[in-house]
């Protein structure tokens, strides 16, 4: 669905517009901003397929900044060059800029108000189920071999229990997977039978 067509239709002002209501309606940022991202950029606007997204995804992830900003900029780079890039990130920017902006002005005096406090505890719930969500639905659509299912789960035991980079442990499955396509599957597969 992405291409020629859809970069003549796309205008800029679109893409600071998805990606400031992005920015401004998603709590907790980063991956908690990643439903919103994939159900706007792929599902109602279809200017990435969902193949596409998680293709940068990916990418986004295993770069240093602010994930959800990446995504913008990729997106925005993808479908406009630079200037797509440029209004897509101030667009995703923007409300959180203005938001803290206006809470560090106040914070101090509000920071143990009983009313802020459960506000914080309500939204800590919420932001764990956003980012649970596009984890299935990155799941399903990967159409893993059940051969395949022990690459995640020991990615997210290295991440987690051994507290290994993520950016490593992106590094090492490109690694592998490289050697899986050239080696494994050219070289010592054909030899097995």
């Amino acid at each position: 669905m992405t291409g020629i067509k859809i970069k003549n239709t796309v205008r800029l002002w679109q893409l600071f517009e998805v990606f400031f209501k992005i920015g401004g309606f998603t709590f907790g940022g980063g991956y908690a901003m990643l439903p919103l991202i994939q159900r706007e950029v792929v599902d109602r606007m279809k200017w990435l397929t969902n193949e596409e997204f998680m293709d940068l995804f990916a990418v986004a992830q295993s770069l240093p900044g602010v994930f959800a900003v990446n995504i913008s900029i990729f997106t925005g780079y993808r479908l406009k060059g630079f200037k797509g890039a440029l209004f897509s990130a101030i667009g995703c920017t923007l409300p959180s800029f203005l938001i803290i902006l206006a809470i560090a002005l106040f914070f101090e005096q509000m920071a143990h108000e009983p009313v802020i406090v459960r506000i914080f505890n309500g939204i800590r719930p919420v932001v764990v189920a956003m980012i649970a969500a596009p984890v299935i639905t990155t799941w399903k659509s990967m159409k893993m071999k059940q051969r395949q299912l022990w690459i995640p789960i020991l990615a997210a035991l290295l991440v987690w229990l051994l507290k290994i980079s993520p950016v490593w442990v992106i590094i090492i499955s490109a690694l592998g997977g490289v050697l899986y396509t050239f080696y494994i599957k050219k070289y010592i597969k054909p030899h097995i039978r």
